[in-house]
């Protein structure tokens, strides 16, 4: 089965084409299900939308959820329209994010973790003139983060769990094997699903999150594994599906997973 649960449109001020343009492309890749999942707004700030350029207004949540349950309906028969959606995760704010996505019947959210410290985990001038024992610091506080969503209980996958990398290649060397084991651990205990993000491609890392080292320790501790093309264009849905069923069964893995009405559904590589 053929599924692709990452995707955004133009609600989220970053991303080409609309909630149609994904779902007719998604057809044309082949796939039997597709997740819309674009970005929450941000409900910790009083500002009806402080990041136009990153998230929705708080009052667009409502229109889009209708609009994909719509599209859903319509497509019905020709492809399974799936109602995720992407969720910051802020600890200081976790219960707003969550009181919030409960009043709406979402397949799936995903939990991703943006900045920390208060800035982007894409910006790579955070790392300018830091010594290896703060860069440390930085990557052990990331997989921290991680390790509280996973607990929260909010989540069903949580997203591209090494994509401080995205541009700052350098962030895959630095040595925290014991804090990715123990988020691993939390993320197993937890039942909840990774995803193999392919948009690593359009960042400077150039690769997928995460990578094939992580995933061969999150097959050792029986994590669950899914797809997300992380599409910001249409022309990107599925992209890459083919590559990563291919690694992924070379690693080890026999099935992966998507998630409707919450519910886990797996499916065989």
């Amino acid at each position: 089965m053929k599924f692709d649960l990452h995707t955004h449109h133009f609600r989220c001020g970053h991303a080409d084409g609309n909630i149609r343009d994904y779902v007719e492309a998604g057809i044309s890749a082949g796939l039997a299900a597709i997740g819309i999942s674009d970005h929450t707004p941000y409900f910790g700030s009083e500002e009806e939308q402080p990041f136009p350029k990153i998230a929705m207004p708080k009052a667009e949540l409502r229109h889009y959820v209708q609009e994909v349950l719509d599209i859903k309906k319509e497509y019905e028969g020709k492809i399974d329209v799936l109602l995720g959606i992407e969720s910051d995760f802020f600890p200081e704010v976790a219960h707003i994010y969550h009181e919030t996505l409960s009043k709406y019947p979402f397949d799936y959210i995903i939990g991703s973790v943006h900045s920390t410290g208060g800035v982007s985990i894409f910006n790579k001038n955070r790392w300018k003139g830091l010594d290896d024992q703060t860069s440390l610091q930085v990557k052990e506080a990331y997989y921290d983060l991680i390790r509280q969503s996973a607990r929260s209980g909010m989540f069903q996958i949580l997203g591209h769990i090494d994509a401080m990398k995205g541009n700052y290649p350098a962030f895959a060397d630095i040595p925290a094997s014991k804090a990715i084991d123990e988020t691993l651990k939390v993320i197993a205990e937890e039942k909840i699903a990774i995803e193999i993000n392919t948009s690593g491609k359009t960042k400077l890392c150039g690769g997928w999150y995460p990578a094939d080292e992580i995933l061969e320790r999150a097959l050792h501790y029986g994590v669950y594994v899914t797809f997300g093309s992380d599409a910001h264009k249409p022309s990107r849905v599925g992209d890459e599906w083919e590559e990563v069923r291919t690694r992924l069964i070379d690693i080890g893995f026999k099935e992966w997973v998507y998630y409707k009405q919450k519910q886990m559904q797996i499916v065989p590589l």
